[in-house]
């Protein structure tokens, strides 16, 4: 590709892998089509889910609460998750098979305890950046590739920012798995469909 297009890898980590605490269903099977495919590419940046073991999205740390369900935070309604991608652990480091030439950046995101984040360009109350968009933006970058996990949260929601902040965004769904949690892989489809995102 040439250097107006990047590769962006989200969340290839244990946690996110089966075995780990957040499984995403055959989240290591898109290991290898994802180190193919970073091969074509000469700009990579990787996102890394960094949290603090009482990070506020945790169900841990809400007494009485399940995992997977949803809890009102002051930035709007967030989905409780099993702890996961702690600091310093085993399950926050990438899986031991990617093999990703040419990365530049390792965009780390969700280590302020208060407030969680799916994109890679925002924290979940939409305004805190990641800095994500000022190195894209500076760097001359127009097209914007995205695989990695899980589909229907972290990929979705950095396809729609980066879409929203005026890139030419696609989306490759082999290299990617969803959560599926009631509908939003579906709703993840129909949403890049309405906005323009490419969906190969």
């Amino acid at each position: 590709m040439d250097d107006t297009h990047i590769l962006l890898v989200v969340d290839i980590q244990n946690d996110f892998c089966p075995g780990g605490s957040l499984a995403v269903g055959g989240g290591d099977e898109i290991v290898p089509l994802i180190n193919s495919i970073a091969k074509d590419f000469s700009h990579v940046v990787l996102t890394q889910d960094w949290h603090p073991a009482d990070h506020s999205s945790f169900a841990s740390q809400h007494p009485g609460a399940a995992p997977f369900t949803q809890f009102q935070m002051y930035y709007g309604p967030q989905t409780l998750w099993p702890d996961h991608c702690v600091m310093g652990t085993r399950g926050a480091e990438f899986h031991a098979s990617l093999d990703v030439p040419n990365v530049e950046m390792i965009i780390r995101k969700g280590y302020r305890k208060a407030v969680d984040s799916y994109s890679a360009f925002f924290e979940n109350d939409h305004r805190t950046p990641t800095g994500l968009i000022g190195y894209l933006k500076e760097r001359g970058f127009s097209h914007l590739t995205i695989v990695g996990l899980a589909f229907d949260y972290c990929v979705r929601y950095s396809a729609e920012d980066a879409k929203i902040l005026g890139f030419d965004v696609t989306v490759i769904e082999r290299a990617t798995r969803a959560i599926d949690l009631g509908g939003t892989a579906e709703a993840t489809r129909q949403s890049f469909t309405t906005r323009g995102i490419h969906l190969t």
